[in-house]
């Protein structure tokens, strides 16, 4: 097991990839806290988890508020007195055109994607850097980090400030043996993305413009998350890996 004896928090763990990256990182041996806002897939994640053999803490927080999210922490590292990996999965895709969004829509994109990964990541590094035994921590990113797409001006702001926010983390905390690193998914198989999915006249066109011609599944990101979270990513750091079939490159 690649993560035997390893605590693990995941935020946004109770649907799509933070599900699979909970599921994965719990049948590696990870003992593993969730958070999410949604009380009832909590609950059926955990059991998921428990079935699995594994150990499972659940908790209700928004990540846009430090209060919560310091509750959040104290939680899990109270359960089990140390954290060794965080996956900063919590995240939001509402599009907009940029002539018609509010500083309401902005705001909200920002603080979930960008404000809550950095509220999570502080306060875990903080944990880390006492612990004095290093650690891992990975932020959810997107393609639209690296390369803009109509109508999501503030997503594509939000992932593109949280891979730089990656990076600064990454040289700031090698000191401490914390790796810091970002996936960039693709076309992902979730709930946010499933009204295209379900139209396949649109589907039939989009997946063209994916070299392995395929949508990616929560899996597929659940694999990599893991390599970055094991000790098979050891000399990393600062890294954003890019997961979409190849998309980023044939749109380039």
């Amino acid at each position: 097991m690649r993560l035997k004896h390893k605590v693990a928090l995941v935020t946004g763990g109770a649907n799509g990839i933070g599900r699979a990256v909970s599921l994965r990182f719990a049948r590696e041996g990870a003992k593993v806290a969730l958070a999410d806002i949604d009380p009832k897939a909590l609950e059926e994640v955990s059991e998921l988890i428990r079935a699995a053999g594994a150990e499972v803490l659940w908790v209700l927080a928004d990540i846009q508020q430090k209060s919560e999210v310091d509750a959040m922490l104290e939680k899990a590292i109270t359960r089990w007195g140390r954290l060794d990996i965080v996956v900063n999965s919590a995240g939001v895709c509402r599009p907009a055109p940029f002539l018609e969004m509010t500083e309401a829509d902005w705001e909200f994109h920002m603080n979930v994607n960008l404000k809550g990964a950095f509220l999570v990541s502080q306060r875990a590094a903080r944990e880390m850097v006492r612990q004095g035994t290093g650690g891992s921590i990975i932020q959810m990113s997107s393609v639209n980090g690296l390369a803009a797409e109509s109508h999501q001006a503030h997503y594509n702001a939000s992932k593109g400030g949280l891979n730089l926010l990656t990076m600064s983390m990454a040289l700031e905390l090698a000191e401490h043996g914390i790796r810091v690193n970002a996936l960039c998914p693709g076309f992902i198989d979730t709930r946010l993305t499933r009204p295209l999915i379900d139209n396949p006249q649109s589907m039939e066109t989009y997946v063209k413009t994916i070299p392995l011609q395929r949508v990616g599944q929560p899996d597929d990101i659940a694999d990599a998350a893991l390599f970055m979270a094991s000790d098979e990513s050891r000399y990393m750091t600062g890294h954003c890996m890019v997961i979409d079939g190849g998309q980023i490159i044939k749109l380039s």
